[in-house]
This record gives C-alpha cells, structure tokens and sequence, in this order.
C-alpha cells in the first residue's frame, strides 16, 4: 500500500526575533517568535497572527528538531490553532549556509514536519481529522512549507 496525498497549502512562517538559551540536556535551543505569515490553499487562505513561536532544539546529533504552536486568522475570520514538530538535516556545510543567512536550494537538506491543525470554524472542522506533511524550505528570515493532506 503506497501513501497518496493532496496539497493543502503553501505556509509561509516569518520570524521576527530569536533568542538563544544555552546548551540543556537535550541540546542547545533556539526560540523564534514570529511575527507574520500565511497560509494559502485551494480551500483555506489566512494569515498567521503575531505571537506564535517555534522552541527550535539543536540535537546532539546535529539534526535541529522544531516544535512550532501558531494561529491563522482565515480571511472569514475563523481561527485555526496549528502545531508542529519536524526534523531538519543535512551536510554540515549546507547548515552553515543556511545558518549564515544564504541561500540554498531545498534539495540540499532535509526539513519535513507533522503539522496538526485545532478550530471551532465547522467550515473548517475537516482539518481537525487529517494528517499532513510539510516539505520545507529556511530562507533568511521566513520558513516555508508546501503541506500536503495523507489521504
């Protein structure tokens, strides 16, 4: 049995400050808050309200783990609560560049994430049910997800 999907929604996370604790027991943390964004799709268009954040750990393994809790306001004013975790990884070298603000081309890592979505909206209760995944891209100051429903 193979895994089939249908694309949901472009998300489009911009940071707005980030602010680093030092090395735990798990590894090294980074907190970003975000300050706006998007998330646009053949049934679902909003933006993402100011305050949502992603408790970014840095692994020992060197993998870097988010875990993301935001809201989107829909452009008919439902709220949809939506959180994530994910993995991204890739060649040292690539990390440092994406670290440093570069550009790099997505297919030169890996980011993948799990996002679950939370409302009240019945026009958007379909979400509560379903699962999906999020094929990433970090550009300087935006993450970006092209999220798909596993049907």
């Amino acid at each position: 049995m193979s895994l089939q999907s249908e694309f949901l929604a472009t998300l489009r996370i911009e940071v707005g400050e980030s602010h680093f604790l030092e090395d735990g027991p798990a590894g090294g943390r980074r907190i970003d808050v975000f300050r706006s964004g998007s998330l646009i799709g053949p049934k679902i268009k909003g933006t993402i309200l100011s305050g949502g954040s992603d408790a970014l750990l840095r692994r020992q393994d060197g993998a870097l783990q988010p875990d993301v809790r935001l809201t989107v306001k829909t452009d008919d004013g439902a709220l949809i609560h939506i959180t994530y975790r994910g993995i991204r990884h890739g060649p040292a070298a690539v990390m440092a560049r994406i670290r440093a603000g570069e550009p790099v081309e997505p297919h030169e890592y890996y980011l993948r994430n799990t996002p679950y979505f939370e409302t009240g909206a019945k026009r958007y209760d379909w979400l509560n049910r379903i699962v999906a995944i999020g094929v990433g891209r970090r550009e300087p100051h935006a993450a970006i997800y092209e999220v798909y429903e596993i049907l």
